[in-house]
């Protein structure tokens, strides 16, 4: 293949292994898929039902859970299909789609994180303040910063990849990441903006993690001095802080493999290391927000108090 022009449609050979028990690994994933769509729509409902929990923190989770539906989506429908085809093939349009799909998803998820991150400042280190700044419209810019940021940067990002010229068609995965297109492309069309746009994203999102260590070395340093403080901490930023953490983890593993790891790796946990963060964040975060804040727990015990009841009162 010369070029772009040529090339209409990708091969995922991610697939190669999964032949031999692809139904029990479609109904597996199709009931994770669907595990993951109760988990983040039930959180969103009754943030939205409940006017109670119409505060700055708790739409901003709301938010973090219509991500997660998105990036899943993005994926998960796709990944069905392919496993109950016999051609593993995804079009240049969707391979591209899906690419800005998943980086917009990841990204949105740590700008969102770290929203949540300077919320939680302002809640505890300048409680003052926070009713007078963190105004609906305030919090709506928050949102929009954090979706709006991500999108920009990979529309060009993905604009930027489609000038070039390829030289393969075969993805080593089961899904569509940009550095894998641009892995394609022919030696002598390794361009000097894809590597300025790969610099861009690192700074911006570099910047993001620095404000979130300023955020909390505030906060800690506060909490230290208040055991009121200390209470809030507890119950609003660890479960910030275990999603931090699992996003850290589960973003490094594929990059690391990539740079560090073992080529006689297996196909399967090549993949598994790739899908990482559209298989754990999706599924722990309403978790751990929705057993560790004490409003969104004691709303869920009394929904599921209710509907325990109700068929005996009937």
């Amino acid at each position: 293949m010369d070029n772009v022009s040529n090339i209409r449609s990708f091969i995922l050979s991610g697939f190669n292994e999964t032949v031999n028990f692809r139904v029990p690994l479609f109904s597996l994933t199709l009931l994770y898929y669907c595990v993951i769509l109760f988990f983040n729509i039930s959180l969103i409902l009754l943030i939205v039902l409940d006017a109670n929990l119409h505060e700055p923190m708790y739409i901003l989770l709301c938010i973090f859970c219509i991500n997660a539906i998105y990036g899943s989506t993005g994926f998960y429908p796709k990944f069905l299909s392919d496993l109950l085809s016999s051609s593993h093939r995804i079009s240049y349009e969707g391979c591209l789609l899906q690419a800005f799909i998943m980086y917009s998803f990841a990204c949105s998820d740590l700008s969102i994180l770290a929203v949540m991150a300077f919320d939680r400042y302002l809640a505890i280190c300048r409680p003052l303040h926070y009713h007078s700044f963190m105004t609906k419209r305030r919090l709506s810019q928050l949102v929009c910063f954090s979706w709006l940021t991500p999108f920009c940067i990979f529309s060009i990002n993905i604009l930027i990849t489609t000038r070039l010229k390829l030289c393969g068609l075969n993805i080593q995965r089961v899904l569509c990441l940009n550095w894998l297109i641009v892995k394609l492309a022919c030696p002598a069309d390794k361009t000097f903006p894809n590597n300025i746009s790969s610099y861009v994203i690192l700074v911006v999102y570099l910047s993001h993690w620095l404000f979130i260590i300023w955020t909390y070395m505030h906060l800690i340093k506060t909490c230290v001095r208040s055991r009121d403080d200390r209470l809030k901490f507890m119950q609003t930023c660890v479960p910030h802080l275990t999603s931090l953490i699992i996003f850290l983890i589960v973003m490094a593993f594929d990059p690391a493999y990539v740079e560090f790891g073992s080529r006689d790796l297996s196909q399967t946990l090549q993949n598994l290391f790739s899908i990482e963060f559209l298989i754990i964040p999706p599924v722990m975060n309403p978790l751990i927000y929705g057993f560790k804040i004490t409003k969104i727990r004691n709303r869920i015990l009394e929904t599921m108090f209710f509907f325990a009841l109700t068929p005996q009162t009937a």
